[in-house]
């Protein structure tokens, strides 16, 4: 009998897109510092797989917002010359660190995967990423799920079903756009589930959905197997759709802090030190010297660094390497401990382990984070533990066992607290003030054309923007929160404008034209997304 584990991993960025590159650095550097440590990486050790015959198994998100930006030319541009000047810098630091061999090892090393990236973003993948994951996933190898448009916390708009099928519908076609299929998996936003979803869902023709573990195990009829098989939710909406379900899948509580937590596997001594960058070890004339930086300008991460998280000592990749095999065994075998557990307790059942893997932990907080998954996968392959997707585990869904599941997240303390407190709760009017006001306007204008659809459209945009998660999280953390505030009230100000301008029936089509041009996200979009479902 078949044990399931199902690796998911999450990749999501928010919309941050900037022409001038000097002004936004820091935060520009997200996505480019991302694309060399995680998706890069990620794509070279499936085609490893590929080259060696291993029918590997994942499940991913890639989020819309991601998507766009990754399929965006002007940003292509802008990470060619992010790498090119890590290049020049790099060949510095091999001159000046000649005389220090276990350095020069690390430099050399860090030179040589800047160009390793170079030359495959822009000759072995043509600077188109989405095309090589959706490779993966016509194979078999990949199962792609979808999310919502910009990623919102859905809980916050619960009792507005336009917003939620909104932001469904625009995660959907963002993914018929980019991969050209149906998925049969939707992922939640920090896996926020409220009372009323999974009807949305359902009539968008998802399967499943995964959520916290809380919102499985604390629902009024508690699953007979726990974790260990999906469930299902029924929808008794008076319609055809009154014998519908959606399946759930329930994530592994632990994997999170296995990673990346306090004691996790990232914070091993040997693991390189992902805090301890040369920009802010050498003097700014060096960097300027190098044409790393402008003269008077922010320092930004060159991510050439030497030093493990163990003090100042140097980093040693072979060391590193060994113990993130070690870790992976440890990983592998509290996971097939779970399962075998689960198998002798469920009666002739197939068990399965859903372990969500924030993309950011591998490759960017954790240096390793990669080795450490390869090894995962390749473990599998020499037991009885089978790599699987979510899907072909959802099987004849009425075969499930039936709960009503409890409203929870996987953020904050399982609610989603920090999503909406004191730092950032002044936010939440503007935005359902927003969302009303969207609604009214698409019910108000369904058949107009010309100048009045584009300001619509740019209306709808407008307010997926401001309703992106992590403008909320951004400011909650402490990272760049006068940044996020200033998208969020930059959204607040455009969809203000375009509603005062269908009022007067007056528009400054170079404004209108400039905005267009700065936010080209969803260039589909359709403004009639939110009208109410009649």
């Amino acid at each position: 009998m078949a044990k399931n584990l199902v690796l998911t991993i999450i990749a999501h960025q928010g919309y941050i897109r900037h022409e001038n590159e000097g002004d936004y650095a820091l935060q520009n550097d997200i996505l480019f510092s991302a694309l060399s440590q995680t998706y890069l990486p990620l794509l070279d050790m499936f085609h490893r797989f590929e080259n060696e015959g291993i029918d590997f198994k994942l499940a991913m998100v890639l989020s819309p917002s991601l998507c766009s930006l990754l399929d965006d030319e002007m940003i292509k541009g802008q990470y060619v010359r992010w790498l090119e000047k890590r290049i020049a810098l790099g060949e510095k630091e091999v001159i000046r660190l000649s005389a220090d061999e276990k350095l020069l090892e690390n430099a050399k090393s860090c030179l040589a995967k800047a160009k390793k990236d170079l030359a495959d973003f822009v000759q072995l993948y043509s600077q188109n990423l989405l095309k090589e994951f959706a490779y993966f996933s016509e194979k078999g190898n990949l199962e792609l799920l979808s999310t919502c448009g910009t990623y919102a916390f859905l809980p916050h708009y619960g009792d507005m079903t336009e917003i939620l099928n909104a932001q469904v519908e625009v995660g959907l076609y963002s993914h018929r756009h980019y991969f050209g299929s149906n998925p049969d998996g939707f992922y939640l936003p920090f896996m926020g589930y409220t009372p009323g979803i999974e009807k949305v869902l359902r009539s968008y023709g998802f399967r499943y959905t995964i959520v916290d573990i809380r919102s499985i195990l604390f629902s009024e009829n508690v699953p007979e197997n726990g974790i260990f098989t999906p469930v299902r939710c029924d929808m008794d909406t008076g319609t055809s759709l009154s014998q519908s379900s959606l399946a759930l899948f329930a994530q592994d509580p632990d994997t999170p802090d296995d990673i990346i937590g306090q004691g996790g596997f990232a914070s091993n001594p040997v693991y390189k030190n992902q805090g301890k960058d040369i920009a802010f070890e050498l003097s700014a004339q060096e960097l300027v010297e190098a044409g790393f930086i402008e003269e008077n300008s922010a320092r930004i991460p060159s991510y050439f660094r030497y030093w493990n998280n163990d003090g100042d000592k140097v980093y040693d990749e072979k060391a590193a390497f060994a113990q993130a095999e070690k870790d992976a065994e440890t990983f592998f075998n509290s996971k097939k401990a779970k399962l075998d557990g689960a198998e002798a307790c469920m009666a002739g059942k197939e068990p399965s382990l859903l372990c969500v893997i924030d993309a950011k932990s591998l490759g960017q907080e954790w240096a390793e984070g990669l080795v450490w998954l390869e090894k995962v996968i390749r473990k599998s392959l020499s037991s009885d533990i089978s790599l699987s997707g979510p899907a072909p585990l959802v099987g004849n869904i009425f075969s499930l066992q039936k709960i009503t599941p409890y409203p929870g997240a996987a953020q904050g303390n399982s609610y989603g607290e920090d999503l909406l407190d004191s730092s950032n709760g002044w936010m939440i009017r503007y935005i359902r003030k927003m969302c009303e006001r969207m609604v009214d306007l698409s019910d108000r204008f369904p058949n107009e054309t010309g100048l009045k659809v584009r300001l619509l459209n740019l209306g709808a945009r407008e307010l997926m923007l401001a309703q992106s998660g992590e403008w909320t999280k951004m400011i909650h953390d402490g990272f760049f929160p006068e940044y996020a505030e200033k998208r969020f009230k930059e959204a607040i100000k455009a969809f203000m404008v375009v509603f005062d301008a269908l009022g007067s029936n007056s528009v400054s089509t170079e404004w209108l034209t400039r905005i267009e041009r700065e936010h080209i996200i969803f260039p589909w979009m359709n403004f009639r997304m939110f009208s109410p479902k009649k």
